[in-house]
């Protein structure tokens, strides 16, 4: 898959959304609410969605879902324009009114200034009854955008591979994930755990762990203060941690400065890389990414993080990109309603093995062995993500950029000097003092 639905799947999924604003102007006053239209034969016009999805754009993926929507729609018309750098045109774009009728919400808008972009599609009490992640676009009790899916956290790996290893179930702790990392290091001399550390964007994936390690699904908005976030039993302490640990104990590829995304992909499919830290939605490109190497699809599984609470796994949820109506469209009804279709009747999330935003939806076969094995899964909470991303930005930590993980792992390589309990240590300091500035 194209760097797109990957910058989609695994930053925006994994991240925290920052907080840098959108410069100039491109809003206006409130408009009116893009509601949903109530006789689908009455909507017409003529609608431009903006997406990252080049890939399907360009395979003429995205055409055939406008036809199945016209079958409901047939007065609107559906076009589509993809962007290959989505973020940074887009962002560009929002100082004009011409930024499409639909549009994914850019992850530099602030979430305070949604209601100048963006036309409000319901109030709160409303879309939380039908759908997942509405808090995420929740700004004074009206809701601006709504999820094309959201993804589970855990770690994406070669399951006939771990079972050569004898290891056949799911590690329970940190410490029995470093055991069978070691199993398959040495009973099968695969590299037990690939970092992309080059890549970069994945290391970004850990954090959303945060809730999954506690089972807390305010354990982002519990970051919003000075806490010393890697404090002893702090999740992001669990984490950095493991993490930490992994590449200390030499069961992650040699050198991390040679890693190569696209290339993990097929490795992992055949056996030679043991497990990745992943969104779910990695899961359906290592399964064809596995049969295209020549291994097999059904050798890819999917595992929680190694903790446990009363005796159960847990799995944070959290979304991917949110679908927005721009509040200068002339086509608000006809753009709500592709919103709607798009996320409850095209079957997109299931085809993407992603978590459904439409909560009367079941979950993805994707994540079949964590709804057998009863893994609980956690809805982020995004009450105080503004908080928080003030505080990340002003602390210059990063925890939705690759940066601060490098450095974890150089250190735990020795690349760098300095111990990994200093450097929690200087994290908590920068957080804490920019948390007081802050006033939070």
């Amino acid at each position: 898959m194209g760097k797109s639905k990957r910058l989609a799947g695994a930053l925006l999924a994994a991240a925290m959304l920052t907080v840098t604003g959108c410069g100039g102007g491109g809003g206006g006053a409130s408009g009116e609410t893009a509601a949903a239209p109530a006789d689908p034969g009455a909507v017409s016009g003529e609608i431009k969605v903006l997406t990252h999805r080049t890939d399907l754009v360009q395979s003429g993926a995205m055409d055939r879902y406008a036809a199945e929507f016209n079958k409901t729609y047939p007065k609107v018309k559906v076009t589509f324009e993809g962007i290959t750098d989505y973020e940074g045109e887009v962002k560009i774009r929002m100082n004009t009114k011409a930024y499409g009728d639909v549009l994914m919400i850019p992850a530099a808008v602030a979430k305070n200034d949604y209601p100048k972009f963006f036309a409000p599609l319901g109030t709160a009490a409303e879309l939380s009854r039908t759908y997942r992640f509405s808090d995420k676009t929740e700004v004074g009790g009206k809701v601006y955008g709504i999820a094309q899916f959201g993804t589970a956290n855990g770690f994406v790996y070669n399951k006939a591979l771990w079972k050569r290893a004898g290891v056949t179930r799911w590690p329970r702790t940190p410490r029995e994930f470093t055991a069978a990392l070691e199993a398959v290091k040495v009973k099968t001399g695969a590299v037990p755990y690939y970092t992309n550390f080059k890549d970069g964007w994945p290391l970004v994936q850990w954090t959303a762990n945060v809730g999954s390690v506690g089972c807390d699904a305010k354990a982002t908005d519990g970051l919003a203060g000075a806490v010393s976030p890697w404090r002893e039993g702090g999740d992001l302490r669990a984490i950095d941690t493991l993490l930490h640990d992994i590449v200390r104990q030499g069961l992650s590829e040699k050198d991390p400065t040679t890693t190569n995304w696209e290339a993990s992909k097929g490795l992992l499919g055949k056996g030679k890389i043991g497990a990745m830290m992943l969104g779910s939605w990695a899961v359906t490109q290592m399964r064809a990414a596995a049969q295209d190497a020549g291994g097999s699809p059904d050798d890819i599984g999917f595992m929680p993080f190694p903790a446990q609470r009363d005796g159960r796994f847990c799995a944070t949820l959290v979304s991917d990109y949110q679908q927005a109506v721009s509040i200068h469209s002339a086509h608000k009804s006809a753009s709500r309603a592709w919103i709607d279709w798009f996320t409850a009747k095209s079957g997109y999330s299931a085809k993407e093995g992603a978590v459904p935003a439409l909560k009367a939806a079941p979950m993805p076969a994707t994540l079949k062995e964590f709804v057998d094995n009863d893994v609980t899964f956690v809805e982020r909470s995004e009450a105080r993500t503004g908080e928080v991303n003030a505080i990340d930005n002003a602390a210059e930590v990063g925890l939705n950029k690759p940066d601060y993980r490098q450095k974890l792992i150089d250190l735990a390589r020795g690349a760098q000097k300095g111990s990994l309990q200093d450097y929690f240590a200087e994290l908590d300091k920068r957080w804490n003092e920019a948390a007081k500035s802050a006033g939070s």
